[in-house]
């Protein structure tokens, strides 16, 4: 075994980068580099038939916006190719004439109903269901007999019996299993493609993987793929099996789980920062020393220590990971908040994609208005509503605002006010406020809540002058005299 540090990421070509998938190439991405050792990835593409097109560029490129680079893959070569499983085919096949020819496999001519009538009896009776051996031991000439029928063999590994596996994972410690609870498993199906379990064990120990971190659901393949070793005298690499992703039910994140956004393509989408998304997945079921949440890439390469894995499932929170955004957002030049906000209003049809100087002046200073308080980019659909609505609905709150004694008086001194201004700027409102103030006598909430409520329709926003300005004279105008009237 290499003693530099290598360590994969190894996605099927199936669908879009998940948020647990990108976890798993973020921790083992940040413990290569910790360990100045060599981050790989590999397309694990045997199943055909579940590949979709694009999927392996889709995983690539949501990789690199997330700010993950590599060492070797498909795209940049290196010493270990090929790095895609279909091309890898002879591989496997010189270890498979190997594992028959010491009998630690065997070829397997079980139909699918065979096999389905096997399980269903094994259920009925209260087994855990598993093969049964029944092709373990045939002679040539009964094996001569099958094939003759037309049958296709399927190659299986012969599991060692009464054995026990065991190994120290880096999370959950010492793991055993019993080999007599696992049945000889198919390691080479019957069109002659090779089994995960098969095909990564050989891959990983061609590629000389120290390290192999993954999801807790492959922890039941580990034991099938360190007999796989052992039938071929390799070291196996050290295990490590991060805890699931469960959402705020406490249950298993399921991609059918509409309650939260789980692809990195959609929160690029939603005008998301890929620094941000890189530290909230990074603290999925990892945790620094201290109380310190936010880091930078480089930060977190210095201290990530896989020793700090939790061994507790990992709170997926959605309110988290907006607050995180929120704190990139703050930090962003208000060039690069537009650029990420922009799109989202001309989806919405809320602004032309093509605008005069004046309108891009106009939309630049809305959105600097909500940069503060922006968790991504597509929020500034929602919340900048009231500068593009004609018709302003009261919720309760607003209209019990407007019910106060003081409100006509205030927004009549207002509307005056408003009225005889040359320039509709924040400082000429402000003062007009001031005005306001003096003339009735009224100040604090008494003042600026029913300004506030009449002109935007809401009872909290953002600073008011600047809102007032950008919703332009005639549209405060009109409001107010709609309250008032």
């Amino acid at each position: 075994m290499s003693k530099e540090v290598r360590v994969r990421y190894a996605p099927s070509p199936t669908g879009h980068l998940h948020i647990g998938n990108a976890r798993t190439a973020l921790f083992n991405y940040l413990f290569a580099r910790n360990q100045n050792g060599k981050f790989i990835i590999r397309i694990e593409d045997t199943d055909q038939k579940r590949n979709i097109e694009g999927g392996e560029e889709s995983q690539l490129r949501y990789l690199k916006w997330l700010g993950i680079d590599w060492d070797e893959s498909i795209d940049i070569g290196g010493e270990y190719g090929p790095y895609r499983q279909s091309e890898r085919t002879e591989i496997y096949e010189k270890y498979t004439d190997e594992l028959l020819e010491k009998g630690a496999a065997y070829y397997c001519y079980c139909t699918e109903e065979e096999l389905e009538k096997e399980r269903e009896e094994q259920t009925e009776n209260g087994q855990m269901p598993r093969y049964s051996g029944k092709c373990r031991n045939l002679t040539e000439e009964q094996q001569k007999e099958l094939a003759a029928e037309g049958r296709k063999p399927s190659i299986r590994f012969r599991v060692p019996t009464g054995t026990v596996v065991k190994f120290n994972d880096i999370v959950k410690g010492e793991v055993v299993f019993e080999s007599d609870g696992i049945g000889d498993y198919v390691i080479v199906k019957k069109d002659g493609t090779p089994t995960y379990n098969y095909a990564v064990a050989i891959d990983d120990h061609l590629m000389e993987m120290t390290h192999v971190l993954r999801g807790d659901d492959h922890i039941s393949n580990t034991p099938k793929q360190i007999m796989i070793y052992n039938a071929l005298g390799w070291e196996p690499p050290v295990f490590g099996h991060m805890t699931l992703i469960v959402n705020e039910s406490r249950r298993k994140l399921s991609k059918r789980d509409e309650s939260i956004i789980q692809f990195i393509e959609q929160y690029k989408e939603l005008g998301y920062l890929p620094e941000a998304l890189f530290n909230f997945i990074t603290m999925l079921g990892w945790s620094p020393v201290g109380e310190e949440e936010i880091f930078s890439k480089e930060q977190f390469i210095e201290i990530f220590d896989p020793a700090r894995l939790s061994k507790s499932p990992a709170l997926f929170d959605t309110n988290k990971l907006r607050w995180m955004n929120n704190q990139y957002m703050k930090q962003l030049d208000l060039d690069e908040v537009v650029d990420l906000s922009l799109p989202h209003l001309v989806k919405a049809g809320r602004v032309e994609e093509q605008m005069t100087e004046e309108q891009t002046k106009w939309v630049k200073e809305l959105i600097a208005l909500y940069q503060e308080q922006m968790s991504y980019g597509a929020e500034i659909v929602e919340l900048t509503e009231m500068f593009f609505k004609t018709e302003i609905e009261y919720n309760e709150e607003a209209k019990a605002v407007l019910a106060e004694e003081q409100v006509p008086e205030v927004l009549q001194a207002f509307a005056t006010e408003i009225e005889a201004m040359e320039t509709f700027s924040p400082e000429e409102i402000k003062a007009a406020t001031k005005a306001v103030q003096k003339a009735t006598g009224h100040k604090g909430k008494k003042l600026f809540m029913p300004i506030r409520v009449a002109t935007t329709g809401e009872t909290h926003g953002p600073e008011l002058p600047k809102a007032i300005s950008l919703l332009g004279k005639a549209t405060v105008l009109a409001r107010l005299a709609k309250v008032s009237g």
